[in-house]
Order: structure tokens, then sequence, then C-alpha cells
């Protein structure tokens, strides 16, 4: 039985290895770092960060709520769904790019949720099976919750499920390999985030040559950090002959893609070199 494409993101979108850049969210209203920013601040700053991510030749935009660190484990207050509600659809009304959403640090409900009612196309978990002990606790697996709520709601909406996630340590031994599988095979994610230790940390290139491709065909895999060099120049490997990063770790494999980060030049770390001329907030080195 063949596998159902979430979200419309077909083979000829994944063909050309996509460039997902992110959109990290000034703190929200309510969070614990909020400087007292309107929310139509916030939302200003998530437009000019996602046009200058789709100008610069981003093939899919990813919003989440970055600096709302110390995040909750999974039930964000209503307040930050609200909000992140808001900025989602800003940013669908003015670029035509495939979105996604991630609602830190691991609300896969509310994420879908939102995915769905803004015409998103992909949400990423950063913890789907087994468990992983974080700076907010130990967080369980959301995959069966998170499927069951996806077809409660009918949404259309692809899951990018993260192994062995950052800032994190897995409670239980085993391979990524292992984790893998569970992930696709057990938990039914659509596809796989693989990143480095921490946010901004490059994905070691030896990491996809650890998960065979026999072991879960057909899905597909992302370097979930920034593991390119700065967003400048033409990457001749990529179809699209669209100004993109180098590519070391994150184009190697067959069907892996990138994810870059947006507005972190403040904070130190690697990310795009189009970084809006909006950008001043520097709120210390906040990572997820």
């Amino acid at each position: 039985m063949s596998k159902r494409l979430y979200g419309g993101l077909d083979n000829e979108f994944w063909a050309a290895k996509p460039l997902i850049g992110m959109v990290h969210l000034m703190p929200l209203p309510g969070s614990a770092r909020d400087a007292e920013n309107t929310l139509e601040v916030v939302i200003e700053r998530a437009i000019s960060d996602a046009k200058s991510l789709e100008a610069g030749g981003a093939d899919a935009i990813m919003i989440e709520n970055f600096f709302d660190a110390p995040f909750v484990k999974e039930d964000s207050p209503p307040h930050a769904i609200a909000s992140m509600t808001r900025a989602v659809l800003a940013v669908r009304n003015v670029v035509n790019l495939p979105l996604g959403v991630n609602v830190l640090r691991n609300d896969s409900f509310s994420a879908i949720a939102i995915a769905h009612v803004c015409g998103a196309q992909f949400v990423r978990v950063n913890v789907w099976v087994g468990a992983a002990v974080t700076d907010q606790g130990v967080i369980e697996g959301a995959a069966r919750k998170a499927i069951l709520y996806r077809k409660e709601l009918g949404a259309d909406v692809a899951i990018f499920a993260d192994i062995f996630v950052k800032h994190a340590t897995q409670l239980a031994s085993g391979s990524l390999e292992d984790a893998a599988k569970d992930a696709v095979l057990r938990g039914l994610a659509d596809g796989l985030s693989v990143s480095g230790t921490t946010t901004g940390a490059s994905t070691p290139p030896t990491t996809w040559t650890s998960i065979p491709t026999r072991s879960v065909s057909r899905v597909r895999y992302c370097t979930g950090t920034s593991s390119a060099g700065p967003f400048v120049g033409r990457c001749e490997t990529c179809p699209r002959r669209r100004s993109r990063p180098a590519c070391p770790g994150g184009k190697t494999g067959p069907r892996t893609s990138a994810v870059v980060s947006c507005g972190l030049r403040s904070a130190g770390a690697p990310g795009l070199s189009v970084t809006p001329s909006s950008s001043s907030f520097s709120p210390g080195p906040a990572r997820q």
C-alpha cells in the first residue's frame, strides 16, 4: 500500500532537496522573555523574516516560538496558541511557499491545529517516539495522540519527527537507525529530522550513513539545524540553481534537505545572510 503524501509535499518538492528556512518568532506576549512588545511588532518581524527567506531562495518556511524559552512541555497556554496562529496566518498571506509549524517544546496538538486552520503544509514534533530528558524534564513521544488528532481533524498536514532531538538525551539506549525505524514504521511519521546537539550546531554528515536507506524506505529526511554555510552564492548540485548554502552535511544524502535559521545572527548562531534589517532583537544566548 502506497504511503499518503500529506501536505501536498510531492516527489518534485523533495527531488530539489529543499531548503527550509526558519522564522523564529520574537517572545510572544505572556512568555517568560516577553519584553512588552506588542503582538503586532512580533508579527511584523515574522513577515519581514519570511519575505527575506522567500527572496533569498528558500523552498519552504517553518515558524516556531523559538524565543519563548523556557518552554512548556506540551500544553501551551491559550494566549501562546492564539498568538502563533495570528503569526502563521500573517506569514501565509505574504509568501507563496509551503509553511510549517513547530510549537515548542513538544505541543503536537497545537502545531497540527494551527497548521490546519492556517493552511500550512507540515509540522515538526521534537519527541515523537520513546522518551527524552530535556531542559523541560522528561518528555514522552507524541506519535499516537498526534496521528489520531490529525485524523480527527482531517488535517492535510505532514509530520516531520525528530529522532535524537537536540538539547536532549534519550532515556533509553539504542541506535539512530532503530529510532528512525520506530518513528516511521511504528510512529507513522511522514519525514524525519536529525540535527546536531544544539541549535545552530551542524548535523555531522556521518549521521546519515548510520540510517541505511533500506531501514526506512520512501521517507524523507531533513537536517534539523543549520548544517550548511551562509545563504550566499549558488550551489551547482541543486536542481533549481538558486542562491543556496554550500552543501557539506545537509546535501550529501539522496533524500536530504537542509533547515537553516533566520534572525539568529544576533545570538551568534549560523544562519542566513539575508537576515532582515529588522533583526535588532537580541535576547542573549537563547537555545531551543
